[in-house]
């Protein structure tokens, strides 16, 4: 049986939005790993290796995560972050380009002063790292760029003979009954590195989320507010229709109408290109009665972007299905938006900033402005 290492107490950074930090050295944080390369059941990755060294700000304090494998809600995390820009690049993961912004445990960083010298051996500017190994990032957690697949940097030459090869190797799970090959990942794993849940009516989140920096007073009541009226909405659906407001459906109100096949609407787009995001009643329109457009979900978070406009950043085709570990291939490519990010707002203000994929038909060209 695997032992999982707990990171110790003492020495706790109590980190917050904003802080400058450090993330270690490799022989430093092989040292806070188990023999599944994991602290506290969370792995740590291969395309974390790159920014050893580097020093990023604290965009939010991860001490909760939305659960998207087995829907239960919000997840307790203890002694993790996320650091402004830090996405993963899917390098070691198949190409994978859901682009989930990776955790931290405190024992990998430490916290500098602004301005302070860096440790011999550790780039102290971003631009002596190498290049494409971050995601420019903006403080409110939308983004600039993605990395390219497999631009993180080797590690050191001593320590990385015995830290790659325990992470490299914990990248596959067992492959499936039809051989296929899986993949374990920090997202796949989120039930071991956050294994208790976080019920609604812990006050101690909401004054965690103020305190920390993570979201200021008005935006987390807004949330607490809005997860109280789901609660209520998700019970009501026992009772008869005539007594149930909105049929039972969540903040947002999404529900698709269509019984048959979904329609396709493509446009070719490619990055750079400016677009708008069609209304809710528009895309309302291209979903079926679960709320998918040829396999692709729309849910409430991504609502509050209708009407937007936005440039497309990228065209997505692969990622990890989170419950399986198994590649998805996408029949038709998904768009990436530059600067879209779900914002929590509707999910009690999870701050884990996942990247929203966009079918064709539910967003439309605009002309450049002159």
């Amino acid at each position: 049986m695997t032992a999982t290492r707990t990171a110790p107490d003492a020495g706790a950074l109590d980190l917050r939005a904003g802080d400058l930090v450090e993330v270690r050295g490799e022989a430093e944080i092989l040292a806070t790993l188990d023999e599944r390369g994991e602290l506290e059941g969370l792995p740590f990755m291969p395309e974390m290796l790159a920014y050893c060294g580097r020093r990023l700000t604290v965009h939010k304090v991860a001490h909760k995560v939305c659960d998207t494998i087995g829907r239960s809600g919000m997840r307790r995390m203890e002694r993790a972050v996320h650091l402004t820009g830090a996405r993963c690049d899917g390098g070691a993961h198949g190409g994978c380009q859901t682009a989930c912004l990776m955790y931290w445990k405190e024992a990998w960083l430490k916290r500098v002063e602004p301005g302070g010298p860096p440790e011999r051996g550790t780039p102290a500017d971003p631009a002596a790292a190498p290049p494409g190994a971050a995601v420019p990032e903006r403080r409110d957690g939308s983004f600039a760029a993605l990395g390219a697949p497999g631009s993180a940097a080797p590690p050191g030459p001593a320590s990385g003979r015995r830290l790659l090869p325990l992470i490299e190797a914990a990248t596959r799970k067992e492959p499936g009954p039809d051989g296929e090959e899986r993949f374990s990942c920090q997202g796949t794993e989120m039930l071991r590195a956050a294994p208790s849940c976080l019920p609604l009516k812990d006050v101690r989140q909401y004054v965690m989320d103020v305190r920390t920096g993570n979201a200021g007073p008005l935006f987390v009541l807004r949330a607490l507010l809005i997860g109280l009226f789901n609660r209520v909405q998700d019970r009501s659906r026992r009772l008869p229709g005539w007594l149930r407001f909105r049929d039972g459906m969540r903040w947002g109100f999404v529900a698709g109408r269509l019984t048959g096949p979904t329609p396709d609407g493509a446009l070719g787009l490619r990055p750079g290109e400016l677009v708008r995001i069609k209304s809710k009643a528009e895309i309302l329109g291209t979903l079926n009665q679960d709320r998918l457009n040829r396999g692709m979900g729309f849910d409430e978070e991504m609502s509050r972007y209708c009407g937007r406009t936005a440039r497309v950043l990228s065209r997505v085709d692969r990622c990890i299905d989170e419950r399986t570990g198994r590649m998805l291939t996408m029949k038709s490519p998904c768009i990436v938006l530059e600067g879209i990010v779900c914002a929590g707002a509707y999910t009690v203000s999870c701050p884990r900033a996942f990247i929203p994929f966009w079918r064709e038909i539910w967003l439309e060209r605009v002309e450049e402005p002159a």
